[in-house]
C-alpha cells in the first residue's frame, strides 16, 4: 500500500472555514454586541454537570431536566461563560448527604431501581419514604440526586473559601425534600445541605424562595434555630394548592422562648399576581428583612413555575419581573447562592434562568435570542401574530389568569411580615469558634490525660485510707 494513502499532508482550516469556527466566531461577536465582560469587584462561578440533564422521570411527568440543557445552550450561545468561572460539579458522597438526611432513607435511594423497588426488600420502602406518582423511581435516580446536591454544596464551598461572590446551581433548589420522605419531585434536599455548609463560616443565612410553591422542607428543616430565617414568597390555598402550607401566621414555633420563633416567615399569594405587584411586594419585604435579620449571607432559590404560563403556576409574571427579584438580591452586596427550582415549561425556565445569570454577572444582553442558539425553533412564537418574528427572550407571559390580589390584601401581609420583624432580635448572638485541624487527636489527648488524673487520684485515696488519712473532700477523724 502506498504510503500517501495512509499519511495525508495537514492542512490547517482558516477561521470560517468549519462549522466548529463558525460558531466561535459567533459567539464572539455575541459577547462583543452584549458587552459580556468578567464583573469588576466580584467573582461569579457557575456549577453544572451534563449527567443531571439526561435524567428522565417518565414521558408524562412535569419535571424535565434537559430544561437545564435549554438552559445552558442559551447561557453559552450569548458567550455569558467568558464572565463566570465555570465548574463540572461532582457527586455528594454519602456522608454529606447523611448531614441532614436519615441513613435508611439514602440507602433506599441508592439501592432502589425500576427493577427492584417492587421487591420484598424495598417495597415497603415506597410507602415509608413517599414513592409514587410525583416522586418515581427511574433510572439513575441516586445519580441524579447526588449530582444536583454535590453541585449547590459546591457552590456554597466556593462561596465559604471566597472564591466567588455569586454562585450559581440552576439544577438544584429542591426545596420540598423532607430529612426521611422525597416530596414534590424532590428526593434530595440541596438547599438545606449547601445552607449547613454555610453555616461552617456564616453566623446567620438569609434564605429567600420565590417559587411558586411553598419551600416547606427548608422551612422545616430550620424551624427552630436564629441562625437561619426563611422567607417563602408563593400561591397558598391550603386545601387545594400542594403542599397546603405557609399561611401567613406560620411563622416558626409558637413557643417564644424557641430560638426559631418568628425566623419563618411566609408569604401567602392568590392567582394572578402581576409584575409591578410582585416586585414592590418582595422589596417592600426582603429589605426590611435584610435590615432587621442582618444576615451574612444569602440563599436565592429561583423556581421558574412563578411565571405566568407554567404548566403548574398560576402567576402572570413575566421574566423581567422574575429577574428583578435576582437583581435586587444582588445588591445588598453579600455572598448569594442562586439555585434553580420549578419550573415546568422548559422554553420558559430556560430563558430565565439565562436571564438571570446575565443579571449576576452584570451583562444586558440583547431581547433577541442569537441565531446558533441549538434548538432555536423550540423558541418560536406559535402565535400567528408573532409567527416571523425571531425568538426572543423575553416572550409574553402575562394575563393568563385573573389577579386575585388586590392592593389592600397585598399592603396587609407586608403589615404582616413587619410587624413579626418587631421580634426578631437584630444580629443573633452566635460563637463562632476555630475548629482545630485534627479534632479527634486533641479530644483523644485530652481523654488521656483526664483518665490519668483520676487514677492518680484514686491512687492517691487508697494510700490515704491506708494510712488512716482522709482523702480530698473527705473530712479527716
Amino acid at each position: 500500500m502506498a504510503r500517501t494513502s495512509i499519511v495525508q499532508d495537514y492542512h490547517h482550516a482558516q477561521p470560517g472555514s468549519t462549522s466548529t469556527f463558525t460558531l466561535d466566531e459567533k459567539v464572539q461577536q455575541e459577547i462583543l454586541r452584549n458587552g459580556i465582560v468578567k464583573p469588576k469587584g466580584y467573582t461569579v462561578s457557575y456549577h453544572a454537570n451534563p449527567a443531571v440533564e439526561k435524567q428522565h422521570f417518565g414521558q408524562t411527568h412535569p419535571m424535565k431536566p434537559w430544561r437545564l440543557t435549554l438552559t445552558n445552550k442559551i447561557v453559552l450561545a450569548y458567550g455569558m461563560q467568558d464572565a463566570m468561572d465555570l465548574y463540572l460539579s461532582r457527586a455528594a458522597t454519602n456522608q454529606e448527604l447523611a448531614l441532614f438526611h436519615t441513613d435508611d432513607y439514602i440507602e433506599f435511594l441508592q439501592r432502589v431501581t425500576p427493577f427492584n423497588v417492587l421487591g420484598p426488600d424495598l417495597s415497603q420502602g415506597t410507602l415509608q419514604y413517599n414513592i409514587g406518582d410525583d416522586c418515581p423511581i427511574f433510572d439513575g435516580l441516586y445519580q441524579y440526586c447526588t449530582l444536583y446536591a454535590g453541585a449547590s454544596l459546591d457552590a456554597a464551598r466556593k462561596l465559604t473559601s471566597h472564591q466567588s461572590s455569586i454562585a450559581i446551581n440552576w439544577s438544584g433548589g429542591l426545596h420540598h425534600a423532607k430529612k426521611a420522605e422525597a416530596s414534590g419531585f424532590c428526593y434530595i434536599n440541596d438547599i438545606v445541605l449547601a445552607i449547613l455548609q454555610l453555616l461552617l463560616h456564616h453566623p446567620r443565612v438569609l434564605y429567600i424562595d420565590i417559587d411558586v410553591h411553598h419551600g416547606d422542607g427548608v422551612e422545616q428543616a430550620f424551624w427552630s434555630t436564629d441562625r437561619v430565617m426563611t422567607l417563602s414568597f408563593h400561591k397558598y390555598d391550603k386545601d387545594n394548592y400542594f403542599p397546603g402550607t405557609g399561611a401567613l401566621d406560620s411563622i416558626g414555633p409558637p413557643n417564644p422562648s424557641n430560638p426559631g420563633a418568628h425566623h419563618s416567615l411566609n408569604v401567602p399569594l392568590h392567582d394572578g399576581i402581576d409584575d409591578d405587584q410582585y416586585i414592590k411586594l418582595f422589596r417592600d419585604i426582603v429589605g426590611p428583612c435584610v435590615q432587621t435579620y442582618n444576615p451574612t449571607a444569602i440563599v436565592l432559590q429561583c423556581g421558574a413555575d412563578s411565571l405566568g404560563g407554567d404548566r403548574l403556576g398560576c402567576f402572570n409574571l413575566n421574566i423581567r419581573a422574575h429577574g428583578a427579584c435576582v437583581a435586587y438580591a444582588k445588591t445588598f452586596n453579600l455572598p448569594l447562592l442562586v439555585l434553580g427550582g420549578g419550573g415546568y415549561t422548559p422554553r420558559n425556565v430556560a430563558r430565565l434562568w439565562a436571564y438571570e445569570t446575565s443579571i449576576c454577572i452584570g451583562a444586558d444582553v440583547h431581547p433577541t435570542l442569537p441565531a446558533h442558539t441549538p434548538f432555536l425553533e423550540h423558541f418560536r412564537d406559535k402565535d400567528d401574530k408573532n409567527a416571523g418574528a425571531p425568538p426572543t427572550l423575553f416572550p409574553e407571559l402575562s394575563g393568563k389568569y385573573n389577579n386575585l390580589n388586590s392592593r389592600q390584601y397585598l399592603e396587609s401581609v407586608v403589615v404582616g411580615i413587619k410587624e413579626q420583624l418587631r421580634y426578631v432580635e437584630g444580629s443573633p448572638s452566635v460563637q463562632m469558634q476555630v475548629i482545630p485541624p485534627d479534632l479527634g487527636a486533641v479530644r483523644e489527648e485530652v481523654d488521656r490525660e483526664i483518665k490519668e488524673e483520676r487514677e492518680a487520684e484514686d491512687e492517691e485515696y487508697r494510700r490515704n485510707k491506708e494510712r488512716g488519712r482522709g482523702g480530698r473532700g473527705e473530712l479527716a477523724l
